[in-house]
């Protein structure tokens, strides 16, 4: 922890690099994110990526906690692979800029998920001074690195909703790049909806055949929810699976560790889910859930690629974890970025959301707004529309 950075009048922020630290209160203020609740932060603190190290914020009016903030440190420099999907020019020239001009990044907010999870305020706090926390906040952790002969190249704040980023830019984000990626894809559940049923007959007939056609493929696939210590003797198995399918993403800036899934079930007991898919009583493929309150978040998952082919597993796999939020009624899941076309062919829809970068160097950072689009990994969909 380090100490007290005033902000405005009565406004000031405190950061600590261990949990053990935090304030007694601090769930109460981040109660509607597990996000960013202690028994979810421990999860990072004992089994981050390699090239991770967190950082919590806690945020005081006068004395009193009224906020809470995470911002990830993440050494690029210790990455096994950007990501091997993609073999082009392209792909190469971003590596070596990441490697070469900035392998130190500094994102405040969770680099891990998709979603707006980077801060929790347990009052309304205006976003002019949400603008000077985050913008103060990074200024403080790029001086306790520059302290220890580390410079930070990029900062990078991530995720907000379109009207979030909106109110930011009329503060101090006025003057920062701004980016947009790939959509979150979100499915807003009809509250009529009570069991599968109601799911697969609202789908027009092309896509009730596919589900039927999906369903069909996985006959002989045994599928259950895995305990704490069948998520542990699995441990090597789970990690092979989602390691093969992370290393082919278009892009990496972190691997999980082996234990962070055994690790994330003992912290977080029931609120996290670990499906596992056996053929022939080998595992071929899984994947997890969190429960975030009424919302479905869809976590990480991996599988055999031959027979994710062959099942059409990972469609299996979407279908299974809609079933899930439906008959558990939460209001929505998040299938976060990534495969947003199948995943609209199940019902999920992209929501836009924005980001902020700068890098360091001044003249670099100049540059941004053309570099950064050159940088992004370019992506052609098409939107389905499942429903009648």
């Amino acid at each position: 922890m380090w100490g007290d950075f005033f902000m405005l009048d009565h406004y000031s922020f405190q950061i600590y690099a261990n949990t053990s630290q935090l304030p007694k209160s601090w769930d109460q203020v981040a109660v509607e994110n597990i996000f960013l609740q202690t028994h979810y932060l421990k999860v990072l603190e004992n089994s981050a990526p390699t090239n991770m190290r967190c950082f919590y914020i806690g945020i005081f009016e006068d004395t009193e906690l009224i906020g809470v903030a995470l911002a990830q440190y993440l050494d690029l420099n210790k990455l096994e692979s950007f990501g091997e999907r993609d073999k082009c020019i392209k792909t190469y020239v971003r590596n070596f800029i990441f490697k070469n001009f900035a392998s130190h990044v500094l994102f405040l907010g969770n680099n891990m998920i998709t979603g707006q999870n980077g801060y929790a305020f347990s009052k309304t706090v205006d976003f002019k001074c949400i603008s000077d926390l985050l913008l103060d906040c990074s200024a403080a952790i790029i001086k306790y690195f520059k302290q220890k002969n580390i410079t930070i190249h990029i900062v990078s704040f991530k995720d907000f909703y379109e009207h979030c980023s909106e109110e930011l830019k009329k503060f101090g984000f006025a003057t920062v790049y701004e980016f947009k990626t790939q959509p979150n894809m979100i499915f807003e559940l009809p509250k009529h909806w009570q069991n599968n049923e109601d799911y697969i007959s609202a789908f027009s007939k092309k896509y009730r055949d596919q589900y039927k056609r999906a369903h069909k493929k996985a006959d002989g696939i045994a599928i259950r929810e895995l305990s704490l210590e069948e998520i542990t003797s699995y441990e090597e198995r789970i990690y092979e699976l989602y390691h093969h399918v992370a290393k082919n993403a278009p892009f990496n800036t972190f691997f999980l560790a082996k234990s962070h899934f055994s690790v994330f079930k003992k912290n977080c007991g029931d609120r996290f889910r670990l499906t596992g898919y056996f053929w022939e009583e080998k595992l071929i493929g899984f994947h997890s859930l969190l429960l975030n309150g009424d919302v479905l978040e869809t976590y990480f998952l991996g599988y055999d690629e031959q027979i994710q082919k062959e099942k059409m597993l990972y469609l299996n796999m979407l279908y299974n974890m809609t079933q899930f939020g439906i008959e558990n009624q939460f209001k929505k899941i998040i299938f976060g970025r990534t495969a947003l076309e199948i995943k609209s062919s199940i019902g999920a829809e992209p929501v836009m959301m924005s980001g902020f970068i700068y890098h360091t160097n001044t003249w670099i950072n100049k540059l941004m707004p053309k570099l950064f689009p050159q940088l992004e990994p370019s992506l052609a969909w098409q939107q389905r529309h499942p429903f009648k």
